[in-house]
């Protein structure tokens, strides 16, 4: 409360200032980020948008503007075989541009700051450029060894990769022991313990469950499940406040099929967020994954919850569960209407064949798991489902 104070007293000062200097750029850029800080981030666009129309090389303007947008379009996503072409996402693409457009400007201007390149980083990796995401994060590293966020990052991208490849490698490994080493040896002002005791959770976590889909060997399932458990509650120890880290330990748990557990580890989220989307959804997953009835409501209340770019995931997961309840025709409505709101959703598309396998509609099934490949090459369940209803409509 008193931080929230003192940021409004900021904006108030920054805002007089700005009326009676509106030449001074600097008081402009303070009063973006302070928006920033507020939640604002409309306010905050129009002072970036403002200072980099007066001046379009100010590099604080380039770097938090950009920022500003990785933070308001950075967390969407079209999903496996989503569009991106269409709808929401197309703002996403085009606001991924402007910031990669302004983060390079900036890395021209300054070549030596390792903050600018974590990221210009994270916007290669936001808009799929793994490749180009890696080499920004080590040219980080190799302008300030020692700097911990940069540090951090590199060992964020190393545990995506290994997720995205599900490749439990020295890779993790590597990343474990970097987390570690920002908890030892990181500054407090630079990188948070919580935040570093997530980034280990993280590690741990994507070992574990690497780990127990593909049963290897060479990593004992019980130590890494201690670990994986001791990381994701010392985050939550140190702040109990933060609901994201009690969301984080609710998935992990539905990944390891421990759906009660998950539940009570979502609803602490929701207790701390109770206007969080997402926690209200994948609380939806766990009660319907655990046969609670009262999955539909929940679902229901993420929907009125949810922006636009979520609501189509939702959409798919109602249909699922109808089509579990045999409830085909409100099934086929659901999953038509997150294929509206995000056209090319693979698991919607393999979802609805399975509605009409259901109906005994071998063509139309034929035709969703046909779909849901082209959006997905990768997308095994649609592959396998399409082979059975190809062996089943042979038969009739």
């Amino acid at each position: 409360m008193k931080s929230l104070k003192l940021i409004q007293s900021a904006i108030s000062v920054l805002s007089s200032l700005t009326a009676v200097a509106p030449d001074y750029l600097d008081s402009l850029a303070n009063l973006g980020v302070a928006y920033i800080q507020s939640g604002k981030l409309e306010l905050s666009a129009k002072c970036f948008q403002e200072l980099l129309l007066k001046d379009q090389n100010h590099p604080a303007a380039l770097v938090n503007y950009a920022v500003l947008l990785l933070c308001r379009y950075g967390s969407l996503s079209a999903g496996a075989g989503g569009n991106v072409s269409t709808g929401p996402y197309v703002h996403q693409k085009e606001a991924l541009v402007v910031a990669k457009e302004c983060l390079l400007a900036a890395v021209k201007a300054d070549p030596r700051a390792a903050s600018v390149w974590v990221n210009l980083a994270n916007a290669y990796y936001m808009d799929g450029e793994h490749k180009n995401s890696k080499r920004c994060l080590e040219q980080a590293a190799k302008l300030e060894p020692n700097h911990m966020p940069a540090r951090y990052a590199i060992a964020v991208h190393r545990i995506r990769d290994a997720v995205r490849s599900q490749c439990s490698d020295d890779q993790l490994l590597w990343a474990a022991n970097e987390m570690a080493t920002v908890l030892k040896e990181g500054d407090p002002s630079a990188v948070d313990a919580p935040i570093a005791w997530a980034g280990l959770a993280m590690a741990h976590r994507a070992q574990h469950e690497i780990a127990a889909i593909y049963d290897t060997e060479n990593i004992n399932l019980n130590d890494a499940e201690e670990r994986a458990q001791y990381t994701l509650k010392q985050a939550i120890q140190e702040d109990p406040d933060d609901a994201v880290q009690w969301h984080q330990l609710g998935l992990y748990n539905i990944c390891m099929t421990r759906f009660s557990r998950s539940v009570n580890f979502l609803k602490a989220a929701l207790a701390r967020s109770p206007d969080c989307s997402y926690a209200w959804s994948n609380l939806g997953i766990a009660l319907q994954l655990s046969d609670d009835p009262s999955s539909e409501t929940v679902y229901k209340r993420a929907l009125v919850l949810s922006s636009t770019q979520q609501l189509h995931a939702i959409f798919s997961n109602l249909g699922i569960l109808y089509r579990q309840h045999r409830n085909y025709e409100f099934a086929r409505k659901m999953l038509l209407r997150s294929l509206e709101l995000c056209p090319g959703f693979a698991p919607a598309s393999n979802n609805l064949g399975l509605v009409f396998v259901a109906e005994g509609r071998w063509e139309d099934a034929k035709s969703w798991f046909e779909k849901a490949l082209q959006s997905d090459p990768l997308l095994d369940a649609a592959k396998s489902n399409l082979l059975k209803v190809l062996t089943l409509s042979t038969k009739q």
